[in-house]
């Protein structure tokens, strides 16, 4: 049984101990520094050029200097790596590898025989992967003895950073090679994507159509324009990226084959055989565009983007969810097509692509009959599994830490009330993406907005408990699996489900303060109903942000359970909603006591950059909401004090060198 979650899966091996990378090239040295830095593994690099493995060893001892420096690695983990690492010229050296990832030059007949002299010397157990960016598996592995245990893992550039890596899952691959690779992936903070074995799979189709379309438009147009034009939807044009990438050969030969394949009108630019560098801009740069030439440029570079959407989501290559999540992540698009198409309707779109139909005739279109519209009617954030009848709710936004917002709170709500009343569902566990995070907190991009208007922002909290509410209302009981850190919001939903449990070693924090605003869905209210013995606790996290590992949130009885983990996490959270069936209690709503507030080191306002205006307003809402006489009273009293601190200039000064930051 294939989950949506990687992480669900049951595996029968282990993570690889030892991982050969074949090509020490551009992107060899990346994925191996990513696997030896992240699994602690034997990393051995091949090629046949002793000056290449030299560079790589130099490119990892770089990535190492640079991840001791930053935090990214512990001096144990940049020592281990350089230990682990050798080289080698002999294709025999790998026979012990448990794991075989060919990144070598594009050309199939070389890669067929890479693949063919790999099989007769690792064992049959050895799983062989390329890193191919476009040739479909089927013509890769069609020679191997053991095709099962072979597929494509592509990862996109710089393989150690970016999070995105597609797995293409083809007719002879085994399903425990698939699942084993999602789950390995998944659990090194990698973000896999599943995609069919067409030609350049899902994202390339995209990306490469998009730049090609880019050379195309060349015959009116400047690369620095279209690159102006483009930074609209992409962080950084076409012909900026191709300069980066030295990447004209990449759509030359992509291209190409989707041409030989599915038609002439995927030929390439012809100009991408005679540049080698672009005149361009960078990203941020603006140069005068003509309107008119703006229109033509804009339309014909999201012509190509709803083209080749439609293309992947009709031809089932790939699922809208990952899709966007992939053009996002690994593309390096401000928004995924299909939101993009939300955006600007029905009509628009369809006149986009009418005209594209008209100027590139051959390009896909939707399906006859199929308007834009059903194209979105997918979950963007939420993984929702079956396990002998637990829904098991995995928020996926891991560009974002799983942060809630507007999207992911329906989506939420949504689900609960579609199997709340389904007699075969036992009840809700719910879990944030991967190992890093269950989820930190709301996302504040919508906060600016509501700076300075108290009204506006004591709806958006009671707006943003919806969820919250639901959950205190239901009778099925939701158990939060807290796989990894829990800041804000994302607290205030785990102190709302019915029950919790967390993997050793993370914490817990409502870092609200340092941002100048109170935290207004329940977490001056809650915890001290549910857990009143721990108010002195819950007192320090409000005013000073401190952080409280899970191990002592356990001894609190704040936390139910703890695995050590993900694996086990999800295993305990199961059994214990089971357990929980038929034992929900909601909050409780009558008044509580609660301790005085102590005095605060005025040594804590300079190191946290907290507020006193701000911390006054907590403390306030905090012993007012414990003495209102019903829950929704208490709560009330909580969205009056997030929508006052609002108003606050600690927040406005706070919030916006947050989101300053972010977007720098």
């Amino acid at each position: 049984m294939t989950f949506q979650n990687p992480l669900l899966a049951a595996q029968s091996r282990p993570p690889p101990r030892k991982v050969g990378v074949i090509g020490a090239g551009t992107i060899g040295p990346d994925i191996g520094y990513y696997l030896a830095s992240s699994l602690g593994c034997g990393l051995i690099l091949v090629d046949v050029d002793s000056a290449a493995l030299s560079l790589a060893v130099k490119t990892i001892e770089t990535y190492v200097d640079k991840g001791l420096s930053r935090n990214k690695l512990s001096p144990k983990q940049a020592e281990q790596v350089l230990t682990n690492l050798a080289t080698t010229l002999d294709y025999d050296d790998i026979a012990d590898c448990e794991w075989v990832i060919e990144a070598a030059t594009e050309d199939i007949e070389l890669k067929r025989d890479i693949f063919k002299r790999v099989e007769t010397i690792v064992s049959e157990e050895t799983i062989i992967t390329s890193n191919t960016s476009s040739l479909p598996a089927g013509w890769l592995f069609k020679g191997l003895t053991y095709p099962e245990r072979a597929t494509v893992t592509h990862f996109f550039a710089p393989a150690f950073q970016n999070p995105i890596v597609e797995i293409v899952d083809w007719d002879r691959a085994s399903p425990h090679v698939i699942d084993h690779l999602r789950w390995l992936f998944a659990n090194t903070g990698k973000v896999p994507l599943v995609t069919s074995d067409a030609p350049c799979f899902m994202l390339d189709r995209v990306f490469d159509n998009w730049c090609n379309e880019a050379g195309h438009l060349l015959d009116g147009a400047s690369a620095a324009e279209i690159d102006c034009v483009a930074g609209e939807f992409v962080h950084a044009g076409p012909f900026f990226v191709l300069n980066m990438a030295n990447g004209n050969a990449i759509i030359v030969e992509t291209n190409t084959l989707q041409m030989r394949e599915e038609g002439d009108h995927y030929r390439p630019a012809a100009v991408f055989s005679t540049v080698e560098k672009w005149d361009t801009i960078s990203p941020g740069e603006l140069v005068d565009v003509d309107p008119e030439k703006r229109v033509q440029i804009r339309d014909r570079l999201t012509g190509i983007l709803f083209s080749q959407t439609v293309d992947v989501l009709d031809r089932s290559i790939g699922s809208p969810a990952d899709l966007e999540l992939g053009c996002e992540l690994a593309l390096g698009f401000k928004r995924g097509p299909l939101r993009l198409m939300e955006s600007l309707g029905r009509d628009e779109v369809q006149r986009i692509l009418g005209r594209l139909d008209v100027e590139r005739p051959g390009m896909p279109m939707p399906m006859p009959g199929k308007s834009p519209d059903e194209y979105q009617s997918f979950r963007r954030h939420l993984l929702v599994d079956d396990i002998d009848g637990v829904k098991v709710i995995t928020i996926r936004r891991p560009g974002a830490l799983n942060a809630l917002d507007d999207e992911v709170n329906a989506e939420l709500l949504s689900v609960l009330k579609e199997f709340e009343t389904d007699p075969a569902t036992v009840g809700f566990v719910i879990t944030g993406y991967g190992v890093r995070a269950f989820c930190a907190g709301a996302d504040i991009s919508r906060f600016p907005e509501m700076l300075g208007n108290v009204d506006a922002s004591i709806q958006y909290a009671r707006d943003c408990s919806l969820v919250l509410t639901h959950l205190d209302s239901m009778t099925k009981p939701v158990v939060a699996a807290l796989n990894g850190m829990t800041l804000g919001g994302g607290l205030e939903l785990a102190i709302r489900c019915h029950g919790i449990v967390a993997r050793e070693g993370t914490w817990l924090q409502l870092p609200e303060a340092t941002l100048g605003i109170a935290p207004g869905i329940g977490a001056m209210v809650v915890p001290y109903r549910r857990w009143p013995t721990a108010a002195p606790v819950f007192h320090d996290m409000l005013r000073t942000a401190s952080k409280l590992s899970v191990e002592d949130a356990h001894q609190l009885g704040v936390i139910d359970e703890l695995a050590p983990d993900i694996a086990s996490l999800l295993i305990v959270a199961i059994a214990r909603v089971r357990s929980m069936s038929g034992k929900v209690r909601p909050p409780p709503g009558n008044a509580v006591q609660v301790p005085p507030f102590p005095g605060l080191d005025p040594a804590a306002f300079d190191q946290n950059g907290v507020s006193s205006e701000v911390i006054d307003i907590i403390e306030a809402a905090v012993l007012n909401a414990a003495a209102a006489p019903r829950l929704d009273d208490a709560l009330e009293i909580g969205y009056a004090a997030f929508g006052a601190s609002a108003c606050t200039d600690a927040a406005r000064e706070n919030i916006t060198a947050f989101v300053s930051r972010g977007k720098g």
